[in-house]
């Protein structure tokens, strides 16, 4: 394991971007700086500075998309070309792209839509989706479905031809926190202790299968499979430095990894390497350790 810079950004990791082609790793904070770090040295070689707090961030390509309050920031590293999304009307909580379609989560409970860029658009959402009474802060997409986790506990189910909600899932108890689709199935976590997977019943509806309860809230949810492997399941717990390693389908545990403070955002990169960006502004990267290693030290 190592640490990613000297010194520690004091407020939490609100993102991480590995744009593809690139040498050079994107860091988001909740203080309103963008860090870029040399993959090759761990150094932090430039920050950008955005004016007000981050809110998420992800990679698409070559391209980094930023969530601030009122507008979604985006980068082409590979051309430099930079253009503003807006629509927002408060921070942008999550974000998530299909099929030339980029959508936001924000703080008022609504998902903003915008056609993927190009240079003949006008960056202006072309379809705003209402619903959600809180925040949205997680978002995921299956071929044909989005699917959007919020404070006020719901899932909603969104169709991505229409763009209309064709359902609404509320067994969680407390705020959604993460929603992660994943071969076939939808898992979600939240801050009422469970982790709850999902499938499509003989009608299409999605229904709960399956609930695993923890002795904390959770945070995040991230999945990969290892080459040859059983896929496995990490678990970011709420207001702990742990996170739990599943696998899955058994939800038997296949170890731990801790950090400072709790883990807001988690990245997968080529080649296996794993970011993980805390509460305490600590950005760590990981790599599964050999197999005569014992399971606690498997990254």
């Amino acid at each position: 394991m190592n640490s990613y810079g000297d010194r520690p950004t004091p407020q939490p990791i609100s993102g991480v971007s590995l744009p593809l082609g690139s040498d050079k790793l994107y860091s988001g904070s909740s203080d309103g700086s963008v860090r870029l770090w040399d993959c090759n040295s761990g150094k932090c070689v430039d920050v950008i500075k955005m004016g007000g707090k981050i809110g998420c961030m992800i990679t698409h390509g070559p391209w980094v998309f930023v969530g601030i309050s009122k507008s979604v920031e985006a980068w082409n590293t590979h051309t430099g070309m930079k253009f503003s999304l807006h629509g927002p009307s408060g921070l942008v909580c999550s974000m998530t792209i299909k099929d030339g379609m980029l959508f936001a989560g924000t703080g008022d409970g609504r998902i903003i839509a915008w056609k993927f860029p190009d240079e003949k658009s006008d960056f202006g959402p072309v379809a705003i989706l209402s619903g959600h009474e809180r925040p949205v802060i997680s978002l995921s997409v299956s071929a044909t479905r989005l699917y959007s986790g919020s404070r006020d506990k719901t899932i909603k189910v969104w169709d991505l031809k229409t763009l209309q909600c064709v359902q609404t899932l509320c067994e969680h108890k407390a705020a959604v926190t993460s929603v992660l689709c994943w071969d076939e199935k939808l898992l979600s976590c939240s801050l009422d202790k469970t982790i709850k997977i999902w499938a499509a019943s003989k009608s299409g509806d999605l229904q709960a299968i399956y609930t695993h309860t923890e002795e904390h809230g959770l945070r995040t949810i991230f999945g990969m499979h290892r080459v040859g492997k059983k896929p496995v399941l990490l678990c970011s717990l709420h207001n702990s430095n742990c996170i739990r390693m599943f696998d899955l389908p058994s939800f038997n545990e296949m170890g731990r990894i801790f950090s400072k403070k709790e883990v807001r955002t988690i990245e997968l990169a080529a080649g296996g390497l794993l970011f993980t960006g805390d509460g305490a502004g600590e950005l760590k990267v990981w790599r599964w350790a050999p197999q005569e290693e014992p399971a606690t030290q498997a990254l």
